[in-house]
């Protein structure tokens, strides 16, 4: 019972999006028990567990909320179902490129003090990976069976882009939870805020190619490109 309530104490509440109740130490130490030594605590909590990185990798994973594995699953499967052809509005268009714009900036705005510098950051990457998409990127898409619908070609880019922003959620936080002040430094904060931008902006940039593509649809032009 001893050893128990030494754990308890031992692994505080951890942060959002990332394994309950565990705070990990840096990797190739040992965790030592602080109440060890209280009367009632047993001499095996000095030696509870050597946090290596198999072994931490494996309190990641096991510990890890539900609620993050349904997250993934979802993703997964929206992935999937963009590499199919299938037939759009205009409107579904919007709701891959808008859920994933508010999972970033929700997770940046948990994570860190939104300042203007990150703010900054965000819209860099966004832009500059918007623009690159827009005017480099291939969507392909065709007249629909109806007026407002138009086929659009399966891809297997979105399915990347979806994974790529819920692993670096997921491994931010994994950071954080390992070394906590890593938070308060501007260059850290300022690098993962880029990275969500970059990841956005090719979203949101593939679907302005494509909305540009209905329009040409619906004016007669080709639409394809």
């Amino acid at each position: 019972m001893g050893c128990l309530l030494a754990m308890g104490r031992f692994y505080p509440a951890s942060a959002k999006f990332a394994p309950r109740g565990w705070r990990f130490a840096p990797p190739g130490r040992h965790f030592v028990a602080r109440d060890a030594a209280a009367p009632g605590a047993s001499a095996q909590c000095m030696h509870l567990l050597p946090v290596t990185e198999p072994a931490m990798l494996i309190q990641i994973l096991t510990h890890t909320p539900l609620y993050v594995w349904a997250i993934l699953a979802f993703l997964l499967w929206r992935g999937v179902a963009e590499m199919r052809d299938r037939e759009l509005t205009l409107r579904r268009m919007l709701i891959l490129p808008l859920v994933m714009l508010g999972l970033s900036l929700n997770d940046m705005a948990l994570k860190f003090d939104l300042g203007m510098v990150l703010v900054a950051a965000w819209g860099t990457g966004c832009a500059a990976s918007a623009l690159l998409a827009w005017r480099f990127g291939r969507t392909r898409i065709a007249a629909g069976t109806a007026p407002d619908r138009v086929l659009v070609r399966g891809s297997v880019m979105p399915l990347m882009l979806m994974l790529a922003i819920f692993l670096t959620k997921y491994i931010t936080s994994m950071v954080l939870v390992i070394q906590p002040q890593l938070a308060q430094q501007l260059a850290v904060a300022a690098t993962i805020c880029l990275v969500f931008g970059v990841f956005n902006g090719v979203l949101l940039g593939r679907l302005a190619r494509m909305a540009g593509a209905v329009g040409q649809q619906r004016a007669g032009l080709p639409a394809a490109v």
